[in-house]
């Protein structure tokens, strides 16, 4: 096996409609190939099958929210550093799709922080829907930010390097939300408060970080989230209490705006699920 293979790649598929990012991992278990993937929406999940050979790819996994009628196949070759190749979308055509090896973006020591500036203070003019001609739930009253679906997602127009969050947010019943850091890297909001923390409740980097415990309040209350993301570390300190401790993020998670990990990205909330209200979002970049 060549060993240029291993490792995380980021992934643009060129759907039809429009492009998705996307994300797999591969690694060497006793001498096989194995791999995990992240596709248009939901979690990091393993491939049941993935081979190398003189250059070709191949992978293959079942659906997880896809509206595939069988697996995801996913076929391609290696040429100077990069994959490209072909992968069959939700109507069985064939799409193509790139990929780049994913940057370490490693941890630095000693991040100083700059001013803190208030993300809703002014309105939404500093924000942007991801899809300009879908539906738009969002708007701001007296300092809280309210999403009323239908929604799509709401994006910063500012770009973001390392920086730390402040974030308070409140869900009815049933509600569901998330912010992205970067764009890329979803931190869960859930109705979940009886549930046990696993990597997809409420505090989770999505389908990788779980957090190490439960935090959520109940529908209706006010939960904060203070977060600080440095290269791909992450620190969540929820409702007062550390959950997640400088751990890596692997990747993408589903859903992601692009996979372009090595730039800079906005915040993005989360509006195609269900109701969310947030306040006093304050943001402080690295300098």
């Amino acid at each position: 096996m060549v060993a240029n293979i291993h490792g995380r790649w980021d992934a643009s598929v060129q759907g039809l409609e429009k492009d998705y990012a996307s994300w797999f991992e591969f690694t060497d278990e006793g001498g096989e190939l194995r791999g995990r993937f992240v596709g248009i929406e939901g979690s990091a999940r393993p491939m049941t099958e993935a081979r190398y050979q003189g250059d070709e790819l191949y992978f293959r996994l079942p659906p997880q929210y896809e509206r595939h009628e069988g697996d995801l196949v996913f076929r391609g070759r290696l040429v100077d550093g990069l994959i490209e190749g072909e992968t069959n979308d939700e109507e069985e055509n064939w799409i193509g799709f790139t990929a780049v090896p994913a940057p370490s973006l490693g941890y630095r020591e000693g991040v100083e922080w700059g001013e803190p500036g208030d993300l809703i203070q002014g309105g939404l003019d500093n924000w942007e829907l991801r899809y300009p001609e879908g539906p738009n739930g969002w708007r701001v009253e007296d300092g809280v930010l309210y999403n009323s679906p239908p929604s799509v997602d709401l994006v910063t127009k500012d770009m973001f390097n390392d920086f730390t969050l402040h974030a308070e947010f409140r869900i009815p019943e049933g509600g569901n939300s998330g912010v992205y850091l970067r764009g890329r890297y979803e931190v869960q909001i859930v109705d979940d408060h009886h549930r046990d923390p696993d990597p997809r409740t409420t505090g989770s980097v999505y389908g990788y970080l779980a957090p190490s415990r439960k935090m959520t309040k109940p529908p209706g209350e006010w939960n904060t989230y203070d977060i600080t993301l440095v290269g791909r570390w992450v620190t969540l300190v929820f409702n007062g209490e550390t959950v997640i401790e400088n751990q890596e993020i692997p990747g993408l998670t589903g859903g992601a705006l692009d996979s372009r990990e090595g730039e800079p990205g906005p915040l993005m909330l989360q509006g195609d699920h269900k109701a969310v209200e947030y306040r006093n979002l304050v943001i402080r970049r690295s300098v």
